[in-house]
Order: structure tokens, then sequence, then C-alpha cells
């Protein structure tokens, strides 16, 4: 999830966990936890894109990753306030839990996180986005309000319980769009009479009421649109062709694997001119359907002078993301049209 979002689970997380010992300070030290797995993003200043994005949401979003810092991380805390009413082991379990509720959090989005890390397990249930307004919206507020109570006040516990409630509820709510979505994708297959070999169902930017499926054949992609609101259930898939043959004698360079797993198979490739687009599905288009100029996440593949395959993530134009979202909230509100 975005930074904000970690920083309030943390900070409530934090408030759940010693707010009543120490008050305001249980929820600083719970953001900060919130927000230190996410510091494995500074890799990119040391390493190339596609190391970067191996390593990113490893092992700082990992059990053991947790359990190794919480106890020095509690130590330290507990240094700095020697005279408090809370112990080591107290500010121990605060970091822990700040540590480990951020991973968990990660898991429900696209990208997955590597719990289990070093095994080489990857969980991403896809019920989520990055950043959805909707549950953070309404949990930054109960927390808020909840630091304006002194901590012996039992309608500051309240107030951030119910944050913690109505934020996991809404998760709850995500799962079952999410079923539902998958579900009205299947069926349009099926009416339509396409064989396909995986799905993978995610929702679109800040919302859960538009999804969007990827959808695998034999040899190539489709991809679909279906909002809660749409009146006509009828999906249209949009193709992209795989494309694999044009990375050639590409595959035998041990990059090309690499990208392959960091996508998990979810690829395709293009050919522009003479340059190479290796592009990560995963993630969605800058666009809707057919019309989309290209994907998130794409890697334009090139040989330095040295004769070396390198994969340069291709940058994102900001000035195109308000037409983007809104041609997505026009598509949200349904297929009126």
């Amino acid at each position: 999830m975005d930074s904000l979002t970690q920083i309030v689970l943390g900070a409530a997380v934090g408030e759940a966990v010693l707010g009543k010992k120490v008050g305001n300070k249980a929820m600083l030290w719970g953001a900060i936890a919130g927000t230190i797995p996410d510091l494995d993003v500074l890799s990119k200043l040391f390493v190339d894109n596609v190391t970067a994005n191996e390593l990113h949401r490893g092992f700082s979003h990992s059990i053991l990753f947790s359990i190794l810092f919480a106890p020095l991380l509690g130590w330290l805390i507990s240094k700095i306030y020697q005279n408090n009413e809370a112990d080591w082991k107290d500010w121990t379990k605060l970091m822990f839990l700040g540590l480990f509720t951020h991973p968990i959090l990660d898991s429900f989005t696209t990208w997955g996180t590597q719990l289990f890390w070093p095994l080489d397990y990857k969980i991403a249930i896809n019920n989520i986005f990055v950043a959805d307004p909707l549950y953070t919206v309404p949990f930054l507020i109960f927390v808020i309000m909840a630091m304006f109570y002194k901590r012996t006040n039992p309608k500051r516990k309240k107030l951030n319980n119910l944050g913690l409630f109505i934020s996991s509820f809404y998760m709850l709510i995500t799962l079952a769009l999410q079923k539902s979505a998958k579900a009205n994708f299947s069926t349009n297959l099926e009416n339509q009479h396409i064989q396909y070999k995986n799905i993978q169902t995610r929702p679109t930017p800040l919302n859960s009421i538009l999804w969007t499926a990827n959808i695998e054949t034999n040899d190539s992609f489709l991809i679909g649109y279906y909002s809660l609101l749409d009146e006509d259930d009828i999906i249209s898939f949009a193709e992209f062709p795989k494309n694999h043959h044009l990375l050639d004698s590409m595959k035998k360079d041990p990059l090309i694997p690499r990208l392959i797993k960091l996508t998990e198979g979810w690829y395709t490739v293009e050919k522009k001119g003479n340059t190479v687009f290796f592009n990560d599905l995963r993630f969605g288009q800058l666009g809707i359907g057919s019309d989309a100029n290209r994907f998130v996440f794409s890697y334009e593949l090139y040989y330095d002078d040295k004769g070396i395959l390198n994969a340069k993530e291709r940058e994102r134009n900001v000035d195109e993301a308000s037409p983007l979202l809104k041609k997505l909230f026009n598509r949200m509100l349904g297929n009126k049209s």
C-alpha cells in the first residue's frame, strides 16, 4: 500500500498495543515501524531497475525481518524513554506488530510480498489497489480524532478500534467484490467461447468499483474491464499478442528469465522500430483496453557498449495522469453508452 496508508495502519496498531501507557508516543513509533519496510526502495540508488524491483517487498517485508529487528528497535526506544511506563518488552511488541502488519497489508495488493523470505514464494491477493481512499481516509480520520483524547480516556481506544474495524471490514468487502468480478469475467469468457489458461482479476486505480482482468490464452493476453455500475454485463476484451518470439537471441541472456520471474509470466514483448520493449501486465495499462498508450510497467531492452543486455524502466509522463484518471472514472460509472 502507499506510504500514508502504512503510516496510518502503523499508528493505529501502535495505539492499540501501547496507547494507554504512553499516549501519542505509541502512534508515533507505530507510524515509524509502518514505514521502515518500504525503505527497501532506497536500493534504486545503488542497483539497476530490475534488481531493485526484485529486492522490493523482499527481506524487509518478511516475518524474519520483523522477528530480527523488533527486539533491537524496541531496545533502542526503551533507552530513549527510560523513565516511561513502557519497558523493552512493550516496545518490542509494538515494533513487531508495526513491522509485521505492513507486509500483511501489502499482500492484498498486486505487487505482493515475500512474507516467508528466504523461501521463494510471493503472496499477492490482488483485491485492493496500492492506494484506495475508501480504505485510508476513514481510517485516518479516526486515528486523528483519537489523538486529541488523553491516553486514559476510553473514547480514545474506541475511536482507534473503530478505525481498525472499518478498514478491515472494507478489506473484506473488496475480497467479495473481487470474487464477484472474477465470476463475471469467467462467465463472459465462457459465453464468448474463449478458451484460456489463466485469469488475474484486480481493481483499477483508487477504487473498488471498476475491475480489470488479464486473461492468458495460448498466443496472447486479453484485457477486459467490468464496473459494478455496468448496465450491460457483456464484457469486451482487447487482445495483446504475447510476441515472445521477438526476444530472439535475448532469451539466452540471464536477464530475461529474471524479468519473466518478476512478472510471474504475465508479460508481452513489442517492437517499435529497432527497440524492443518488455511489458509487465500485472499493473495494468496507461489507459483502457486497445486505446491504451502502453503498460504502466515496461522495460526497454538494449545492449550497452560492452554488449551487455540491459533493461531500462520506461518513464511515465506525469502530465498523462489527469486525463487517464478521468477516463477511468467515466468507465467506472458504467458502460451506458
